[in-house]
């Protein structure tokens, strides 16, 4: 993909600086990594951990003069003019999310975060954050290379500030306490899955900007990320085996299925995966 246009200017960068101890310290980390290699999305009880105090940060603000941070800068600001677009046309006014850069660790209102937690959208404050190492992760780990497969991540976690606007993020977070955390996880796969259509129609909206330049192969870049790291890979890969119970995402099949739903409807009432007979 190619962005001729100026970036967001909506970047909070705080690379290179001291963000606090991790989710509750190392017992943050640990819950993090036995989530993983039991299939299960923990974050949620991490965030409740205490942090504990850190210094203060000076947090740069605007748009980063360096090529990464100028091709988030440029995925946010394209991301920005869709939902600006779509939102209009159901007589709403888009609120355009910060995205926050950081290194290791990050304080957010939903907890100190660590790197190892990947990229993560908080409903507390509105932003988006990711540690661009992230990305190298993507492509050595996950086997997920090129620019529109990050671009990807990024459009999904502005897919979660949209459910988040639209109301639907507070009515799934009302039934955590009400159900198990089986028939939870089913929603939070849903919620996902959603958030994977919406970037899938960012995708398919942003073609028609003027400074946005789809190019070839980059569908197959975000298809084979959304493939990459469906719930069924990360376990196999982690445990050797499935638990389809413990899903948090969807499958691999299923987060391409709705990526390219979004990219060949961009229709936002096509969406709908809480109604969907099928996933």
């Amino acid at each position: 993909m190619q962005w001729f246009g100026k970036g967001s200017g909506n970047i909070e960068d705080r690379r290179g600086m001291r963000g606090g101890p991790v989710l509750g310290g190392g017992i943050g980390l640990v819950i993090i990594v036995v989530g993983l290699l039991f299939g299960k999305d923990l974050t949620g009880l991490v965030s409740q951990l205490p942090a504990g105090a850190g210094p203060q940060q000076e947090v740069k603000k605007g748009s980063p003069t360096d090529a990464e941070g100028k091709f988030v800068d440029g995925v946010l600001e394209s991301t920005n003019q869709v939902w600006e677009q779509q939102f209009a046309a159901m007589n709403k006014t888009y609120e355009k999310p910060p995205l926050v850069l950081f290194t290791d660790v990050v304080e957010s209102a939903c907890g100190n975060a660590s790197a190892a937690v990947g990229p993560f959208y908080c409903p507390g404050d509105h932003k988006v954050y990711i540690d661009l190492s992230f990305y190298n992760e993507l492509k050595n780990r996950f086997g997920a290379a090129g620019d529109f497969a990050q671009a990807y991540v990024i459009a999904h976690e502005v897919g979660h500030h949209v459910q988040n606007l639209l109301g639907i993020s507070e009515k799934i977070e009302r039934y955590r306490s009400r159900l198990s955390e089986k028939e939870y996880n089913k929603l939070s796969v849903k919620l996902e899955l959603q958030a994977d259509f919406l970037a899938g129609l960012w995708a398919h909206h942003a073609q028609n900007l003027k400074d946005f330049k789809l190019e070839e192969g980059d569908l197959e870049e975000a298809m084979n990320a959304a493939n990459a790291i469906g719930d069924d890979k990360l376990q196999q890969q982690a445990q050797g085996r499935v638990v389809p119970d413990a899903f948090t995402h969807g499958t691999s099949a299923q987060r391409m299925y709705w990526f390219k739903k979004g990219f060949d409807t961009g229709d936002i009432n096509q969406g709908d995966t809480f109604k969907a007979g099928q996933l």
